[in-house]
Parts: C-alpha cells; structure tokens; sequence
C-alpha cells in the first residue's frame, strides 16, 4: 500500500471521527451559552488539553520544525517566543478575563464605556487577527497534500485549501464550542503522542546524543557552524541594522501576542470557575513546554537526516521538514512500510492539527461578529439567543470564504511565519485596549476604540509596505514591488503605536466612569458578580 493510500485513510478515519464528535455536539447545543462557551462546562485539565490543541498549530509542528531545520538558531527563537508569551497570558489575562467576561473579548471593553463603538472595533479587530491566522492553517494544508498526495500542481493545492475550509466550516456551524473543543482535545492528544513518538526515533538514531545530532544538523545544513549561531535569517549582512530590529520586532509580536489572540482568550470562558481558568492555563503550559522542546529535536533531526536543501526543494517555506523527518526515519528504522506508516500517521496528525485550529478560530470570529456587531451594534441589544447563534452560523461560512480565497495567494510563505504576523496584529490591536481597560482607571471608550483602530491599522500598512507583499521572491507578489522599509514583522512599530493610540484617546477626552471601573476591579479580581453576568 502507497503511503497515498494509507495517509487518506488514516486522514479520513480522523475525520469521520471529528463528524462523529460534532454531531453529538450538535445534539447537546441549545442555548447562546452552549455554542459560545460549551455550556462552561469543562474542567481545568480538559480546557488544558483543549488550549493546548488551540495553540500547537500547523505553525508549531510543521513552521517550527520548517524554519528550524532552514534556518538553525533563529528558527529555534520561534519556539521560546511561543512559550515564553503563556506566562504573560497566564499572569495579565486569563482570570480576569474570566471573571469579567461572558463571550467574547469585547464584553471586557465595553463593560466600562460606550458599547457600540467598543463592540465594532473588538469585532473587527477580532475577524482580522483570526483571518491572518487561519492563513497559516490553510497554507500549511496545501503544503501537506501536496507532499502526501503528490499533488504539485496549483490547481490541487487550491482544492485541498477549499476541502479543509469546508470541513472547518461544518465544525462550526454544527458543533459549536462543544463539538470543536472535544476535537480539540482529541487532536492534542494526538499531536503530542505523534510528536514524542518521532522525538525517541531520532534521539535514539543518535544515541541520545543531542551534541551528536546538532553536529549533523549543521554539517547537512551546508552552513556549518553558522546554522547554530544566532544571525542565519536575521541580521545577515544584506539586511545590516534591520535584520537585527526583525528579530527584537519578531520576539516583542509573539511574546505579547498570545494574551491579544481571540481564539486564546474565549478559551477562558469554557469553564466554570476562575480557578478552573488559572488550572486550564496551567496544563496548557505544562502540555505546551513539552510539545515546544520537542519541535527542537524535530527541526535539528530534520535537518541532521532529511538535510535542508531537500526540505527547500519540496517546500521552499519548510512546511514539510516533519513529515519528511518521519518518513526518512521510519525508513531507517523499519523499512519502506516503516517510513510510509509513520509518513501517514504523522501526516494525518498533522491534518487534525489543522482542522481543530481553523475551527476554533472560525468560531472566535463568528461569535464575534453574532455577539459583539449583529447583536449588540446593528440590533442594538433586541436579539434573540437563538437569533444570535444563526448569524453566527453563517457568519462561521463567510469567514471560512474569506480565508479560503487569501490563502490561494499566501502558499509560498512559512507557516510560523505567518503565524507571527497574526500575533502582531494581535499584540498591536488587542492588548493595548485589553490591558488598559482592566488596569487603568482612567481609561475610557476613545481609549479603547483609539487603542485597537490604531494598533491594527498601523499593523497591516507596515504588513503591506513589508516585504511579505512585495518585493521578495517569497512574497504574496512576487512580481510586483511596492515595499517601503525591509522590515517583515511589524510589531515593533505598531505595538507601540497601539499603546501611544489607546494613551493619546484616553486622555483627550473627558468620558471617565469611576464606579463602572471599581466594579470591574472587584470583579476581575474577585469573580464576585461575575457569574450573574455569565448567565449563571
């Protein structure tokens, strides 16, 4: 049996399973609360492993591994800014998120200020930074047939993309936050057993030697010593000064995107109680750490066995470093069966990687856009439970559409890399206002609307006039030139901006409501009054 044949199998014996899960979900999700939240109704562990499904991406196994086995030290930077970013999540956000919120980030903002104009800009800002994200999962679904199928050509690649948007789509729609939680949890489960499974078979091809496989890595690399000092994709000659500021750009982006991601932040309102939010918080951390000192080994193993120019060569992103690390060991290991049997598991987990992500994200964007624009905006509080949850519904197929149609344009382009720059717009729009509105007293709605508009504007001109557009042989245009600083991650201009915008909005204007923010001091401190809000 062709390793075609038996990864389409696997692949599609992991999605009937996810049916299977999203159906029964379907059953139990009869209230607003029950598609937004899963009724709160998971434990700290479950929404752990859940978190830890939301967050281990396409961009964490197959960017991370990619960018590792290309680019040595500076692709290992991408791990610890992935880790790194929970502890901010874990000590600014998470509980106070919790005991603040209902569904969505904006019922944190607009708890103090002027809820429609609050709401819009959360809602956009929010279908944005998931749009950016999904990008990447799409990206790496394309890069991951083409590899398994032997589907080269674009017009393949393109299918594949509108496959998996469609079956992301149908999470959603049908399952809610229940059904794309539980799949969640599966995938994770998957994921970190698939990945600690390829982990013992390099470590052991090297006697459990890690100086030996570093060693290797660098010699199959053809960039010698270079390939594990820092300066290999940042701070080469040709870029001189800007190089260096990417990097410091690339760091700030991931290490403060993480608590301004909405996929990330409704996670927290899964569970009962804020000291389940902190548990959850907890075991995502312990289950993420793992899984990110694991994608060490995966990319310096890919590099040590597969080698790096015949990763480029059948994907110049790198997309496809772990499964080909799979394969060639499985190979070494057990024979052709062995490579095909483990290219296929490793693949079909990695499939599942992507469809649980896209869901949850769809599902961020499309609760956004039913609880915060449609309900709360354009029917001005008037709606329905049931009313909310259709417009969401097919807010999720919009979405999905959307997605589907960027992603066609974006497939030269790493996945990780694509990934960071989701968290920039994050970091840039999101956090200023999220931090601002649960510390500052004086904060205020032309803060906040400030904060996100100008943090996320800022963001994606510098994403625009970038060399992720234009002006580079990877870029989405390769033809065309229109960049205006070589600057690829933009966070260290428009974090910044964000924070000056929100700052400058505040204290121009003269909206301030003390009680409104001793309120939800107390309550995010406390929880105490949170649970009425909640609906509880």
């Amino acid at each position: 049996m062709s390793h075609e044949t038996l990864s389409t199998i696997l692949f599609l014996v992991f999605v009937a399973l996810t049916l299977a899960i999203t159906f029964w979900a379907s059953r139990n999700t009869k209230s607003a609360a029950d598609f937004y939240a899963g009724g709160r109704s998971f434990s700290g562990l479950q929404n752990g492993l859940a978190i830890g499904g939301d967050y281990m991406s396409a961009a964490s196994f197959l960017g991370i591994a990619g960018i590792i086995a290309l680019s040595g030290y500076d692709g290992f930077l991408y791990s610890i800014g992935f880790l790194v970013a929970w502890l901010v999540a874990l000590l600014l956000v998470a509980e106070l998120m919790r005991n603040s919120g209902k569904y969505t980030m904006a019922d944190v903002l607009a708890f103090r200020m002027s809820p429609r104009p609050v709401r819009t800009a959360a809602g956009v800002s929010t279908i944005v930074v998931s749009i950016f994200y999904l990008l990447a999962q799409m990206v790496g679904a394309g890069a991951l047939v083409g590899l398994l199928l032997g589907v080269h050509s674009d017009a393949g690649k393109i299918w594949t993309i509108i496959a998996v948007g469609l079956l992301m789509i149908i999470y959603v729609v049908f399952g809610g936050m229940k059904g794309t939680t539980w799949v969640q949890i599966v995938k994770a489960v998957m994921l970190m057993v698939g990945a600690a499974l390829i982990t013992l078979f390099v470590l052991a091809k090297f006697g459990f030697n890690l100086s030996g496989l570093l060693g290797d890595a660098a010699t199959q690399s053809g960039k010698g010593d270079a390939f594990l000092n820092a300066g290999l994709k940042y701070g080469t000659d040709a870029q001189g000064t800007w190089g260096k500021i990417d990097l410091i750009s690339l760091g700030l982006a991931l290490v403060l995107g993480t608590a301004g991601l909405p996929h990330v932040l409704i996670r927290f309102y899964t569970v009962p109680t804020a000291r389940d939010a902190r548990k959850s918080v907890l075991w995502g951390i312990g289950i993420i750490g793992v899984f990110y000192l694991l994608t060490l080994v995966l990319g310096f193993g890919a590099a040590a066995l597969v080698g790096s120019k015949t990763i480029a060569a059948a994907d110049k992103a790198g997309n496809t470093a772990a499964p080909l690390l799979a394969q060639k060991v499985g190979q070494d290991l057990f024979g052709d069966v062995g490579g095909t049997i483990l290219l296929a598991v490793i693949a079909a987990v990695a499939f599942a990687t992507i469809l649980a992500v896209v869901a949850g994200l769809t599902l961020a964007s499309s609760s956004s856009f039913a609880h915060d624009l449609y309900a709360h905006v354009f029917r001005r509080g008037t709606a329905t439970e049931r009313q909310e949850v259709v417009v969401a519904r097919v807010a999720a197929f919009v979405i999905g559409a959307v997605a589907i149609a960027l992603s066609i344009f974006a497939q030269s382009l790493n996945v990780a890399f694509l990934v960071s720059l989701a968290f920039a717009v994050a970091a840039s729009g999101n956090l200023p206002a999220i931090l601002y509105s649960l510390f500052w007293k004086r904060f205020n709605t032309a803060g906040a609307v400030s904060a996100i508009y100008g943090g996320l504007v800022s963001a994606l001109v510098l994403v625009i006039f970038s060399p992720v557009v234009s002006g580079a042989p990877t870029a989405m245009i390769p033809d065309a030139d229109f960049h205006l600083i070589p600057l690829s991650n933009p966070g260290i201009f428009s974090i910044p901006i964000g924070f000056l915008c929100g700052y400058l909005g505040t204290i121009l204007s003269k909206e301030y409501n003390a009680s409104k923010y001793a309120e939800i001091e107390v309550r995010s401190l406390t929880g105490i009054g949170a649970e009425q809000a909640t609906g509880h």
